[in-house]
């Protein structure tokens, strides 16, 4: 049987950063894993950011709360959670997200966790386990499972290498171009008919 693991941003959901680097007038945020490979210094970049420009964890929150899934993401991940179950394995934050699910139907979604400070800035963040999405990949096939993972960033690559199938979407031409053995759809459409394959 098979079972599919999404990345959220970017597949289902904008990308946070990005919408929060808009919104503040911050160009230096809008750097995603898309852009940088290593996580903590990205991570470690976006906290120190964060804090020069005063921005805390509930003005992203707000930030968070308004955006809307993907134009079609919600009916796409109706139909695929017909043809079996569907796990969003996800570098971000529950504290970010959580609102937001409710959007998408509530799906299963494993993540990490932040830490603040007094003053409500982002102090912290850690880790479910490194290399997460990779781990959540191979237990899922230790269950029986013949796994098809969607990513379109570098942090998605060990995911997509461990699954059964892996499938880049809407990747950037860097990756698509380092990673041509994975198949590239650019709509739900071709998603959906990737996935079934």
């Amino acid at each position: 049987m098979d079972a599919y693991c999404l990345d959220l941003e970017g597949i289902l959901l904008p990308e946070i950063w990005i919408a929060v680097a808009t919104r503040f007038k911050v160009k230096a945020l809008r750097l995603t894993t898309r852009d940088v490979p290593d996580y903590d210094k990205l991570m470690r970049y976006r906290l120190r950011i964060l804090k020069g420009e005063g921005i805390r964890l509930r003005d992203i929150q707000r930030v968070i709360g308004g955006l809307q899934p993907l134009p079609g993401a919600k009916q796409f991940l109706e139909k695929l959670r017909l043809e079996g179950p569907v796990i969003l394995l996800s570098d971000t934050y529950y504290e970010f997200w959580q609102p937001v699910m409710r959007k998408l139907g509530c799906p299963v979604l494993f993540c990490n966790r932040l830490g603040t400070d007094r003053s409500g800035f982002i102090s912290s963040y850690h880790l479910r386990q490194k290399d997460g999405k990779r781990k959540a990949v191979r237990a899922i096939q230790q269950c029986g499972f013949h796994v098809r993972a969607v990513g379109d960033s570098y942090n998605d690559l060990a995911m997509l290498k461990e699954a059964d199938v892996g499938i880049l979407f809407n990747p950037p031409a860097s990756i698509r171009k380092d990673h041509p053995k994975f198949p590239v759809a650019r709509n739900y459409q071709e998603l959906l008919r990737l996935l079934k394959g």
